[in-house]
């Protein structure tokens, strides 16, 4: 069998990830390094005082890479900018300190870290697009309001799935995400669900499926994400200083 040309397989290698994606796939590691520190804490044997360390350091290091790939991105300094840098900054800081702590400690520290990913998303999507004089992308006829809005409530970690009586149904916050848009989005290639990684609504439930973007899924919502219409921020994406830091910080020590 001919080997194809060594010059040829360089059109296959995918193109880097912007930081907007970074920070995409970064909201997503958060939210699956909480779901499975949700399941420790309602597991029969307790869990290891060290279950969570090796997770919680590699987010701490890969938030960190975020924020070395945002200033590789060269943009003049701005108040938004300065505090999306700062608030990742932060987020490095509780993950790095959860270490240390017991495994419902750092669960707290990690609460909102998907959120707060998402809303510096939004940000540094909106910098870069005004620092660099960038149009709008063009419409994208697959997403309507409804699919943007759900894509970004999915990228925080609001959306989950599961099945009762036959029926299935989802769980979300407000705005609500429908079992039509899932089915939707996921015939797109966009979303997928991971089966039963999600801690129960009730004590003695059973794990739902966790509800999560594919590389597709962020690769689109990072295209619109600075002002689609009909998408809110979540509720603390707002990048500001959190002054849980120097508490957890303590604490760690």
């Amino acid at each position: 069998m001919t080997e194809p040309p060594a010059e040829s397989l360089l059109f296959d290698v995918p193109p880097p990830l912007t930081p907007v994606e970074r920070l995409l796939h970064l909201a997503d590691r958060y939210t699956q390094h909480n779901d499975a520190l949700d399941l420790l804490l309602v597991a029969t044997d307790p869990p290891a005082p060290d279950a969570h360390a090796s997770s919680a350091q590699r987010l701490a290091t890969d938030t960190q890479s975020v924020v070395k790939a945002i200033h590789g991105e060269r943009l003049y300094e701005s108040v938004e900018l300065t505090e999306t840098v700062m608030r990742l900054r932060q987020l490095a800081i509780l993950a790095g300190a959860s270490v240390d702590l017991n495994v419902a400690t750092a669960r707290e520290l990690t609460a909102l870290a998907p959120e707060a990913a998402v809303g510096c998303a939004v940000t540094l999507a909106g910098e870069i697009r005004r620092r660099r004089w960038a149009t709008a992308p063009a419409p994208d006829d697959r997403l309507n309001a409804a699919h943007r809005t759900a894509l970004a409530e999915i990228a925080c970690g609001h959306v989950v799935a599961s099945s009762s009586l036959g029926r299935e149904f989802t769980r979300s916050r407000e705005p609500k995400v429908l079992m039509s848009t899932l089915r939707a989005l996921e015939t797109k290639g966009l979303v997928e669900r991971t089966a039963r990684s999600a801690p129960a609504p009730y004590v003695g439930g059973p794990p739902l499926d966790r509800v999560r973007l594919t590389s597709a899924g962020i690769t689109a919502l990072a295209l619109v994400i600075d002002a689609p219409p009909g998408l809110r921020t979540a509720p603390g994406t707002t990048p500001r200083p959190l002054p849980a830091v120097a508490s957890a910080t303590t604490r760690s020590r």
